[in-house]
């Protein structure tokens, strides 16, 4: 489809730069540039909720933070002492 936009000056130049260092036209670097554009106005893909299954028990013990690497570490008995 052929369409006429403005577009500034020093913009349009800097497309036209581009263009030529990658062998392409402008028509390519917009229709890639509106495209980047568009994809990150999408929505986020969801993710499905994720349960971890527990055994035995109620789920975490009090004061567990799985958030916490360095907490986690100390409560299993495994950091170093060094830390």
């Amino acid at each position: 489809m052929r369409t006429t936009i403005r577009l500034d000056d020093q913009l349009l130049a800097q497309a036209k730069k581009l263009a030529a260092e990658r062998g392409t036209t402008l028509t390519a670097i917009i229709e890639d540039s509106l495209r980047e554009v568009l994809a990150r106005r999408q929505p986020p893909r969801r993710h499905a909720k994720f349960h971890f299954p527990t055994f035995k028990g109620d789920g975490l013990q009090p004061g567990v933070d799985l958030d916490d690497s360095a907490s986690l570490l100390d409560l299993m008995g495994e950091r170093d002492a060094t830390d």
